[in-house]
């Protein structure tokens, strides 16, 4: 089932992606907006862009590594699909969820606080997808997707400090069992 949530979506994707070359008519979209600013603007932009993704995997990353091993249902590189373009607004998706119940299971985040992580995480990745749209709203789409994404990286360093400080040493959990 996950495979075809992912084969659908990422195919949903591309055909939000190539709008602009079917239904010109409609607005250019992203791409176009960047494209149409002169080249060395448009290569700053795209690469502040991936260098802010490179930084935010980088703190998800930290999340998974502090998350207890027996816990992970993911492992802590698997946050760099966000990189794997046009797949990655799909599996974005998959990347909240899987962090999540990874932190649930290793417990030592409250509920209420996971919840409202992964609420806004979940809202990032819709909204982004929503972004892709020609137009108003979907200019307005990226506009609420960034601030969702900034406020869902600033909950995810908070969470990542409250996982490095109930650590449990490696030794300490073979102990217990």
């Amino acid at each position: 089932m996950r495979v075809a949530v992912k084969v659908v979506g990422t195919t949903g994707v591309i055909v939000l992606i190539s709008c602009p070359l079917w239904a010109p008519q409609w607005g250019a979209g992203i791409l176009g907006e960047i494209s149409g600013q002169p080249l060395p603007v448009s290569v700053a932009v795209v690469a502040a862009f991936f260098g802010l993704v490179a930084l935010y995997c980088r703190v998800l990353h930290r999340t998974l590594v502090l998350v207890r091993r027996d816990a992970r249902s993911a492992a802590p590189a698997s946050v760099w699909w966000m990189f794997a373009i046009p797949y990655n607004f799909v599996e974005d998706f998959f990347i909240v969820h899987r962090i999540a119940a990874s932190v649930a299971v290793d417990a030592r985040v409250p509920a209420r606080a996971l919840r409202r992580w992964s609420a806004v995480g979940y809202g990032w990745c819709t909204l982004q997808i929503v972004s892709l749209f020609p137009g108003a709203s979907g200019f307005a789409a990226g506009i609420l997707a960034g601030l969702l994404w900034a406020a869902h990286w600033v909950m995810t360093v908070r969470m990542n400090r409250r996982l490095t400080a109930g650590r449990v040493p490696a030794g300490a959990v073979a102990a217990t069992r």
